[in-house]
């Protein structure tokens, strides 16, 4: 089964299936749970915490998939299907009869039946045939069993799988390497929103927007403001990619600090490599990469339109692309920008938004391979790496999350 084209290509989910089979096979099913399965096939530590590294609950949705497709397709014939129940990792082994050796229905007996029928020499062999058969299936059984086990050993003999370098994720994570994760600051949205001004770099760093209060106007959106402006919000968005961006440093043996946004300092921004998540609005700290880059935010309160400026349109290209509040067709946008650390030494992910739907936009394309990396092989150098680079991507905001997006404009620095 592991051999097959199903899972020939996924050697973790090759290791999941042969981990809780073995283990269930040699009686030992009680001891198989989540956190078990993260140390043993995905190198977790130990004590590491599955309620926020949700990788087994992940790859268990895809074993269920795989397992479907095999036993549908290329284990059509299979005499046993393994099953992986929803809500267990627990796998059943089923036995499958072949197609020939379901006994026909009895025919409808006759007004009048003999009491004595004779017997016929079909129904002696069909019965010899019937008896055997249990011994057929436990011999089969016995044989997927063992095919099973010794492909286990093999593969936990060779440990984890190495990680394949990635042509964006490994310049952005390093061994031995922390890189610092920044989340934007929800609260600063909020003051922003209610006060209807927008707060630069310099006033960010300062405090002192969170104790500005109108002496004429005491409504008390601007009192919320002042008290709201103090607190330490972010989005579930932010975190949810804080989180795979953890996922990403732990497989390639590096390690995220994250920072929220207020603590960050322009220190931190020339030693190694960033993520910085939200627009400026949410995220200050972009500001200061915005010299550099073509694509920039733009807000404007008055009017409730929050666009994407193209400094130097090439072509066909618009100038800016708008998104409005009552925009019938939910237009927003999020930008990507891979650019280097302010002393030039480190890298920078810059992934923001016009919302939260357009940086989770932004998030879907770095975080999708199968688009990503059609992008990146388009832009390589001759030699094979990746040069600086921005994207502008569209998308259409569903009750706050992003649905497929598309490229709009990009750029690369070489």
């Amino acid at each position: 089964m592991i051999s097959s084209s199903i899972f020939a290509k996924s050697e973790r989910l090759s290791s999941f299936l042969s981990c809780v089979c073995e283990l269930t096979l040699n009686g030992r099913a009680h001891e198989i749970n989540e956190q078990k399965i993260g140390t043993l096939v995905f190198g977790r530590p130990e004590d590491y915490d599955s309620s926020i590294d949700g990788i087994v609950r992940t790859q268990a949705s895809r074993l269920r998939q795989r397992l479907d497709l095999y036993f549908n397709g290329e284990g059509a014939d299979e005499p046993v299907r393994i099953v992986l129940p929803r809500g267990s990792y627990v796998p059943l082994f089923e036995r499958r009869l072949p197609a020939e050796s379901i006994p026909d229905l009895p025919p409808i007996p006759a007004e009048n039946p003999p009491l004595l029928p004779p017997t016929k020499l079909g129904t002696i062999e069909n019965a010899g045939r019937s008896a055997r058969l249990p011994w057929i299936l436990v011999t089969i059984l016995s044989i997927a069993i063992l095919a099973i086990l010794i492909r286990n050993r093999e593969v936990l003999s060779r440990g984890p799988a190495p990680i394949a370098p990635h042509p964006l994720w490994s310049l952005l994570f390093l061994p031995d390497q922390s890189t610092i994760v920044v989340p934007g600051d929800s609260a600063l949205v909020i003051w922003q929103g209610l006060m209807k001004k927008n707060v630069g770099l310099a006033d960010y760093l300062s405090g002192n927007y969170r104790k500005t209060r109108s002496e004429t106007d005491t409504t008390v959106s601007q009192a919320s403001a002042v008290e709201l402006g103090s607190r330490r919000y972010t989005s579930i968005v932010d975190l949810d990619i804080a989180r795979a961006l953890s996922h990403f440093g732990d497989l390639r043996k590096s390690s995220v600090e994250l920072r929220y946004a207020r603590d960050v300092r322009p220190n931190d921004l020339k030693q190694g490599n960033v993520v910085l998540i939200g627009a400026p609005e949410a995220n200050p700290w972009v500001e200061l990469f915005e010299p550099n880059m073509n694509f920039v935010f733009s807000n404007e309160r008055s009017r409730e339109i929050y666009s994407v400026l193209n400094r130097k349109p090439v072509g066909t290209e618009a100038a800016k692309w708008d998104s409005q509040y009552n925009d019938p067709l939910h237009r927003v946008y999020g930008v990507v920008a891979f650019l280097p650390n302010l002393s030039g030494k480190g890298n920078v992910l810059i992934l923001e938004g016009t919302s939260m739907a357009g940086t989770e936009c932004a998030w879907d394309f770095v975080a999708d391979d199968s688009v990503l990396l059609p992008f990146l092989n388009q832009i390589k150098r001759a030699n094979g790496t990746i040069p600086y680079f921005q994207i502008v991507l569209a998308t259409s905001n569903m009750n706050g999350s992003s649905v497929k997006s598309n490229i709009l404009a990009w750029r690369v620095t070489n």
